[in-house]
């Protein structure tokens, strides 16, 4: 059968400069290229978009007014596509009600085996599920959680109800909710809380003494005497948070904890559900099975009408093992996984897919995968080809670039300097350029660094125990760029972002949580330089600072600083067209006629940060666009939407911003995500620049360059999930390449 082709024609999405393509069909096509370069235009904005609008037109108006919408590419030409599915790096969300069984239906099907074999009989499969009011527990409502009032927090017991003994603001001495037990003639208000009779602790508490006679001006108040943790709970905990104000919400979130619900004990269920057992386990026990042990488990149950059932989980199960995520559990929700968490979950569900010739479509899959897991990554997606699909990546990784069938290299550079295809053709084609960054790149690694520093002084972590750390202690050296390595699960997080932010609360965070991608968000108002740069034009020109403003006085009146108007064409894809008024540049004609230095505001907007940082002299303004510029962004203009940068791009304008601060302790959570193999050094170069600027900086990372050139190693493990938690081994990188018994030391 004749080799056929995705063929494009004339690409102009975002920076590319009019692309011509052809894709194999079938086969792995990996896209590499710096960030910014255009690769996600390509692949994403392009071809997936397209195949996606595609599908959608296939269905009637009604169907389609309730679809995600896709807007039309600018390509001239774009054939031979197939059904797109796209398998990001969006972390699953969700919220309390979901979990890593109900998004993966495993769930349901262990819903399902409960309610066929399990002992006794209590219903059927809607009673073993949270979400269903026959299943849920009564006391929590099926979120495993309950909110209370924290006593401890709310009473001081040396006072006594005059001397101020309820701490929450509202209930101050002259309050109207104070005089509610102060008047009511049940309690001795100069009576310290600590010498409180039983009785009198109850009554002040949990009373509800019918009608009690309040004083007033215009005579005697009759009022219901309520407890005060009744009253609290009434007036803040049952209440909607909509209907507080934000003031109020902040004070009561400082007198609630948020606890396993006393009755069901976090299971969510009710102890109906519980009480029904498959082996002496019930449901909410196995879905707290890591899904290796779990895997084993169902692989026990023998009865025969549960085969079908057994089969169908135990193959699921599998795949989830397959992609190293043997260390979660079925019960773990779905808003606590990270981005690459999220992304192997999601091809674990199309993995059993029958379905042939569709595009699979991959963001960057390596994403917090170690070196050791990554093969196991490569399978998968090996599998999904040799099934008859065509697969498309979007990925850094060496080792992923090596099992392509075909490579695309896209640049040569990032933003207006790249959008171009730069190589086509084989990993061994790839291997021998020269001429291209990626080429170059694919086999040079950075040395194992051969002087570390010295540590200026410790901070320690003491018997940690969150998550799965097995109560850890370990002492992280000042002054250092310290890494923390370890397999996917294997503690990392936790024993940073938890056990030692809790001791260090002040460090500077630079995590991968999402920037702002709002229409009216930009790198100027991002790193806050606009403010600096509205005050430049207003004192210049005499006026106030909000009229140069897109998002305030200074708005064209028209599209209201957005520089286009948007028409909603209902279940056709909507028409944005540039603002007559301002044509597209967002502000009012008169701001326009203000300069600074020759130049208006929008020609500001325009200039790239190289062009600004030649342009401004206020040390402010050049110290910020100097951390842009030191991040590898020097090609990005002030006034672009932070809706249209990369994943990588995004995370380095937030690292950017946070570099100005003058924080002692930087942690930095896999900073080379979306980063291109030569932008690693640069990368290097700036936190060995925090370094040496008397700053701590604490990295957790896969990338084997940047473990290489740390000057303190602490590696995790030996495994993930229950079989981590332990710190196998701290040091200096070429003691980590001699270590026994460390996974990450035989990679490095």
């Amino acid at each position: 059968m004749p080799q056929e082709y995705i063929k494009i024609r004339g690409a102009r999405e975002n920076n590319l400069k009019n692309v011509s393509l052809q894709i194999p069909k079938r086969k792995i096509t990996v896209f590499t290229g710096v960030s910014g370069s255009g690769k996600s235009s390509i692949v994403f904005d392009t071809i997936s978009s397209e195949a996606q609008r595609l599908l959608n037109e296939t269905f009637t108006a009604f169907v389609r007014n309730r679809l995600p919408r896709h807007r039309q590419p600018d390509v001239d030409m774009l054939e031979n596509l197939s059904t797109a599915i796209v398998i990001d790096q969006k972390r699953l969300g969700g919220n309390s009600r979901s979990t890593l069984g109900t998004i993966t239906d495993l769930y349901a099907v262990l819903r399902l085996l409960f309610s066929r074999v399990g002992q006794p009989f209590v219903g059927y499969s809607n009673v073993f599920s949270f979400n269903d009011p026959q299943g849920m527990c009564p006391e929590c409502q099926g979120i495993g959680k309950k909110v209370e009032l924290d006593l401890k927090k709310l009473l001081d017991t040396t006072k006594s109800l005059n001397e101020g003994a309820v701490l929450f603001p509202i209930f101050s001495v002259d309050s109207w909710y104070l005089k509610n037990f102060t008047m009511s003639g049940f309690f001795d208000n100069d009576k310290k809380l600590e010498d409180y009779t039983e009785a009198e602790w109850e009554l002040l508490l949990y009373g509800r003494e019918g009608k009690v006679k309040y004083p007033s001006k215009g005579g005697p108040v009759e009022s219901d005497f309520e407890g005060l943790v009744l009253k609290f709970n009434r007036l803040y905990i049952q209440r909607d948070s909509s209907e507080l104000s934000e003031r109020t919400l902040n004070h009561v979130k400082a007198f609630i904890t948020h606890g396993p619900c006393s009755l069901c004990k976090g299971t969510r269920l009710s102890q109906e559900a519980l009480s029904c057992k498959i082996l002496g386990y019930n449901i909410a026990e196995l879905a707290a099975l890591e899904i290796g042990e779990l895997r084993k488990f169902i692989l026990e149950i023998k009865e025969p009408m549960a085969a079908s059932m057994v089969t169908s989980l135990t193959e699921r199960l599998g795949h989830l093992i397959d992609m190293g995520l043997d260390y979660l559990t079925l019960s773990r929700e779905t808003t606590t996984l990270s981005g690459g968490e999220s992304q192997r979950v999601k091809m674990v569900r199309h993995l059993g897919s029958s379905l042939t010739d569709m595009m699979y479509v991959f963001d960057e899959p390596s994403v917090g995968l170690h070196p050791r897991d990554v093969h196991r990554l490569n399978g998968m997606l090996l599998k999904l080809r040799d099934k008859g699909n065509t697969v498309l990546i979007v990925e850094h990784d060496r080792d992923v670039i090596e099992i392509a069938d075909h490579v695309v290299d896209v640049g040569p550079n990032a933003g207006s300097r790249g959008g171009e295809i730069v190589f086509e053709g084989t990993v061994e084609q790839l291997n021998s350029q020269e001429a291209t960054l990626t080429g170059r790149y694919m086999k040079r690694c950075l040395p194992i660094k051969p002087q570390v520093r010295t540590p200026a002084g410790r901070m320690r972590i003491t018997n940690a125990n969150h998550h799965n750390l097995q109560n850890v202690t370990v002492d992280v050296p000042e002054g250092v760029l310290t890494v923390v390595t370890g397999v996917a699960g294997s503690g990392k997080s936790s024993l940073i972002h938890h056990a030692f932010l809790s001791q260090y609360p002040d460090a500077v965070v630079i995590d991968q949580s999402a920037v702002s991608t709002s229409i009216r968000s930009n790198p100027a108002t991002f790193t806050g330089i606009m403010d600096d740069i509205r005050g430049l034009f207003a004192k210049a020109n005499s006026q106030s600072p909000s009229l140069f403003s897109f998002n305030s006085k200074g708005a064209c009146p028209d599209c209201r600083g957005l520089g286009f108007i948007y028409t909603d064409l209902a279940f056709m894809e909507g028409v944005k067209s540039p603002c007559d008024t301002c044509d597209g540049r967002r502000f009012k004609d008169k701001v326009l006629s203000y300069k600074l230095d020759g130049k208006m505001i929008t020609d500001v907007l325009d200039m790239t940060v190289q062009q600004a940082l030649d342009f401004f002299e206020k040390s402010e303004i050049q110290r910020r666009l100097e951390a842009l510029h030191d991040v590898g962004l020097h090609y990005l203009t002030l006034g672009q939407p932070l809706s249209t940068l990369s994943g990588g791009e995004s995370q380095r304008i937030k690292l950017a911003s946070e570099l100005h601060k003058q924080g002692k302790i930087y942690v930095m959570d896999e900073p080379t995500t979306g980063l291109h193999m030569s932008d690693v050094g640069h990368l290097l170069d700036m936190m060995n620049r925090l370094v040496d600027n008397g700053s701590s900086v604490i990295v957790i990372e896969h990338n084997l360059d940047v473990i290489r050139q740390a000057d303190w190693i602490i590696d995790l493990g030996p495994e993930g999930g229950s079989r981590g938690g332990q710190i196998v081994f701290e040091g200096t990188p070429a003691q980590l390449a001699r270590a026994e018994g460390s996974l990450t030391g035989s990679y490095i």
